[in-house]
């Protein structure tokens, strides 16, 4: 490097929650009223059906009904259908959680205010009751009905020649170039002005485990990545993210696809159909996730991802610090979407949070290092 010094690579530490650094403050765990079993559909509004419908169609999903209000399309596997209702606003977003022990719903209804009664047509069928959290985001816990289980094709990482071990012999690897069929609904991203009671309500109504959870430099939590209490069955690293920020809005939604070579070939199809991409492929650190990311018609993201990690209930929380370079361990340097838009409504946004007293000048300065410090060689 023409003799100037080399900058350290490193990933950020990781630490298991009973060996904490000093200052790093533990995220409380309140007790679970009921325990969410699977994030099972989003229910979005659209102001055009049609351009939804042909993005989904690339991004791998099937279409199960359309009429002139409503679109519902579906993933491979039994989850319930996920449902664009049209509309001449901007988009929207809502979600449904597949909810265990019926009987305890009573109980959840009772401690949520303003809950609206049960009952509600779910988007799959059945019915159930909604609920919304404290930002005002719209969760539904329908008793819905499965579907049938459509095809996938097997994944080909198994047949991968490596040093040492070649499985593959006197073939080929030729994955079909098809649209990334999306095996299920894996994870969505929040972003919240008020992290800690947040992350409160969502635990305590949804039985969230937190795996990792992100600090700032003064040990304070600000983003978790929470999986569902499954007890001792494999549960997804996260299939819900909150992100403590300056505004109260949906980040991202990812869907599960067969292996590496379905991102890779979904990359093509959605880049030959002109979908507008966001970032990938790589892989991240957080959940270990191979992952492609694009931006629908009105401009929300939806991720591809394949190859994530999986825990059970005993395995213990980890904090790990909030850098921009937790987010991928390699690929395309992160977009600068995924940070904060340095423009006149950015400023207007932080003004009006500070009036308020929902944020203060200290937390203000402690995310915007945080979120300021790409890779050091990039």
């Amino acid at each position: 490097m023409n003799g100037s010094k080399r900058t350290p690579l490193r990933t950020p530490q990781a630490y298991p929650e009973h060996a904490l650094p000093p200052g790093v403050q533990k995220l409380p765990r309140p007790a679970a009223l009921v325990k969410a079993q699977a994030l099972a559909f989003l229910m979005f509004e659209k102001p055009d059906l049609d351009a939804t419908a042909a993005f989904l169609a690339d991004f791998g999903m099937r279409q199960v009904a359309r009429d002139g209000e409503r679109l519902l399309m579906r993933g491979a596997g039994d989850a319930p259908a996920s449902t664009w209702r049209g509309v001449a606003s901007r988009s929207r977003y809502g979600r449904g959680l597949q909810r265990g022990r019926r009987g305890r719903l009573a109980r959840l209804e009772a401690q949520v205010v303003g809950a609206p009664p049960a009952g509600r047509r779910g988007a799959g069928g059945g019915s159930g009751v909604e609920l919304v959290d404290p930002a005002g985001n719209l969760l539904a816990g329908p008793g819905q009905q499965t579907l049938a289980p459509l095809p996938l094709r097997a994944p080909l990482h198994p047949h991968t020649n490596s040093v040492g071990l070649l499985p593959r012999i006197n073939a080929t690897v030729r994955p079909p170039l098809e649209p990334a069929a999306i095996a299920r609904l894996g994870h969505v991203v929040l972003q919240t002005v008020d992290f800690a009671n947040m992350a409160q309500w969502y635990m305590r109504h949804l039985g969230l485990i937190p795996t990792d959870v992100q600090y700032l430099e003064d040990g304070t939590p600000t983003l978790c990545f929470f999986r569902l209490d499954l007890g001792a069955a494999p549960a997804d690293h996260h299939s819900f993210v909150l992100a403590g920020g300056i505004e109260d809005k949906y980040e991202h939604s990812a869907y599960e696809v067969v292996d590496l070579d379905a991102l890779g070939q979904g990359h093509n199809v959605l880049r030959a159909n002109g979908h507008r991409h966001m970032w990938g492929i790589g892989r991240h650190v957080l959940g270990s996730q191979l992952f492609d990311y694009w931006y629908d018609p009105d401009g929300m993201e939806f991720e591809h991802y394949t190859d994530g990690d999986v825990f059970t209930a005993d395995h213990p929380t980890h904090y790990v610090p909030l850098e921009l370079a937790s987010i991928w361990a390699w690929g395309d340097d992160v977009p600068a979407s995924m940070g904060v838009r340095r423009d006149l409504g950015t400023l207007f946004k932080v003004a009006r949070l500070l009036w308020q007293g929902r944020l203060s000048l200290a937390r203000l300065k402690l995310l915007g290092r945080a979120m300021g410090r790409p890779r050091p060689w990039l």
